[in-house]
């Protein structure tokens, strides 16, 4: 019992952590500006990590490596004290969770984004997060937009998106359940 506690503590502390430093790095990536209550909070959250690995790794093609690098050590770190709780510490297997996790978070991060956007759609497309939220999930459905413009005004290629993302997260757990 306690095991399973301590993996939903450090699950969920490293899951928020991740989020933050990939979301630093998609922001960054595709040129949005997150809403400054938003982005502040992200900023000073994941600056302690971020701004020394700027200094080793700096940004290169405009885009912040350093957050990325941020994201995979957070994955690094929670899948090594799972590990270890588990007491199967090997660095090959560590480094390989740390791998699926950054790739799951990544994957459930875009698939949140593009439900958060389907609401704002429905709901309220006004509301002031919708702007910042469509920015983030432009370059993900744009191509699918292509593929399945609107019919009649109603825009079903989130449905395609979400579908390609999730076989997308499939072929990540198979492969690094192989592996």
């Amino acid at each position: 019992m306690l095991y399973s506690i301590l993996n939903l503590i450090v699950d969920i502390v490293a899951s928020t952590l991740g989020f933050l430093f990939w979301l630093r790095f998609w922001c960054q990536a595709v040129r949005v500006r997150p809403p400054s209550p938003f982005g502040e909070f992200m900023t000073r959250l994941t600056n302690w990590l971020v701004m020394p690995l700027r200094r080793v790794i700096p940004g290169v093609g405009g885009y912040d490596w350093a957050s990325l690098l941020g994201a995979f050590l957070v994955a690094l770190v929670a899948a090594t004290i799972l590990s270890a709780l588990a007491g199967r510490l090997m660095p090959a297997t560590v480094l390989l969770l740390a791998l699926h996790q950054l790739a799951s978070w990544i994957l459930y991060c875009l698939m949140g984004a593009l439900i958060i956007e389907v609401i704002f759609s429905w709901v309220n497309p006004q509301a002031p997060l919708a702007p910042f939220v469509r920015a983030l999930n432009a370059p993900v459905m744009r191509p699918f937009r292509r593929i399945l413009p609107p019919i009649s005004g109603v825009d079903l290629s989130p449905i395609l998106a979400f579908i390609v993302l999730r076989i997308a997260l499939a072929v990540v757990d198979a492969v690094f359940r192989v592996a």
